[in-house]
């Protein structure tokens, strides 16, 4: 089943109009949404352990039309760990020099920040002093159940649902601050998108090895620029949830982010393997993405002005030949250091 955050409209004809809303959506296409009277949220389901319960019991509900509501994020994330699972996207964005062995050792990831994550009806606003804005598209896995040091088995298990990530990228920061061997910090810190909805893990078979066998699309204004399967992932996602688990908890609304998927799913893979800048320009003002994952839905995200950053000066560099502490400071340093010894200074 779908299940979706809803703003309702207020111009819409129901009783709650102006509040926020979990329902379960229907049609195919979809084009309605069934809303709980409860003002609980997904991540208060999660925790409790009766998401498909309340898609269930939305049925009984009258729906409202789809275009009647605002959709936002299907959830509010305690964390988001976004992984880079697809190895044809780690090539393209190393300009084809090879994927180091660590890759393959172990599914990488970073924790991106929970306060930025945006719905499929939220503009996008350009990261303060970015020129490079990119999208990424990817899938996240929803967490259902808390657990630690789990196995891949257990870590599919703990899966309530997937839905589409798009992890928008300020490719100048992120370049530019992961030299200092951090990050990505403010490179990843604007926005993370989520959506359209939560489609539960019922619907969903994977193969023999687990991995989901669903096609990934991406366009910008309207052309497409990528497309790729889900099942290219490196790891399937119970082995993801596993090693997010390994010496820690995992526990309900935790996103994973699959990472990027390869084949286009990000400008900088492309650029990488040769595509000009020329032919295919960074995102800015007025940019249109749009994100498609088969069996979850469509995401998407217009792009805006954002703000301007705040000035904060470059560090101080300081002499390599320090001047010395003066005598008073140096008596006090030694009184300090016999009062500690419990000698007599």
């Amino acid at each position: 089943m779908r299940i979706a955050t809803a703003l309702l409209d207020r111009a819409t004809e129901h009783a709650d109009r102006g509040s926020v809303r979990v329902g379960r959506v229907v049609g195919d296409p979809a084009d309605a949404v069934h809303l709980l009277d409860s003002p609980v949220t997904v991540l208060d389901l999660l925790r409790d352990g009766t998401l498909l319960d309340a898609g269930r019991d939305a049925l009984s509900v009258r729906p409202v039309a789809l275009d009647s509501v605002r959709l936002l994020a299907p959830l509010q994330p305690p964390t988001v760990r976004d992984f880079v699972s697809f190895e044809e996207h780690v090539e393209g964005m190393r300009n084809l020099t090879g994927v180091p062995e660590a890759w393959y050792a172990a599914p990488a990831f970073y924790f991106s920040n929970p306060y930025a994550t945006l719905g499929p009806s939220d503009d996008v606003p350009m990261p303060p002093g970015s020129a490079v804005l990119d999208f990424e598209l990817e899938v996240a896995a929803v967490i259902g159940r808390t657990g630690r040091d789990l196995t891949p088995e257990q870590g599919t298990s703990a899966i309530a649902g997937f839905t589409i990530l798009n992890d928008w990228s300020a490719r100048d920061l992120q370049f530019a601050e992961m030299q200092v061997g951090l990050g990505p910090a403010k490179g990843k810190d604007t926005a993370t998108t989520l959506g359209p909805w939560l489609v539960t893990a019922d619907e969903f078979t994977s193969d023999s090895e687990g991995f989901l066998d669903l096609a990934l699309t991406a366009s910008v204004d309207g052309t497409v620029v990528g497309s790729d399967l889900l099942s290219n992932m490196g790891w399937p996602f119970g082995d993801l949830v596993a090693y997010a688990s390994r010496g820690t908890e995992v526990r309900p609304g935790d996103v994973l982010g699959s990472g990027t998927c390869g084949h286009g799913g990000c400008l900088g893979e492309l650029w990488g393997r040769g595509v000009s800048r020329d032919e295919l320009p960074p995102l800015g003002p007025d940019s249109v993405v749009t994100l498609e994952v088969e069996g979850i839905g469509t995401l998407t995200s217009h792009v805006v002005a954002g703000a301007e950053p705040t000035a904060i000066p470059p560090a101080r560099r300081r002499p390599r030949a320090r001047p010395r502490a003066s005598n008073a400071s140096l008596l006090a340093l030694d009184a300090r250091k016999a009062t500690l010894s419990g000698a007599t200074p």
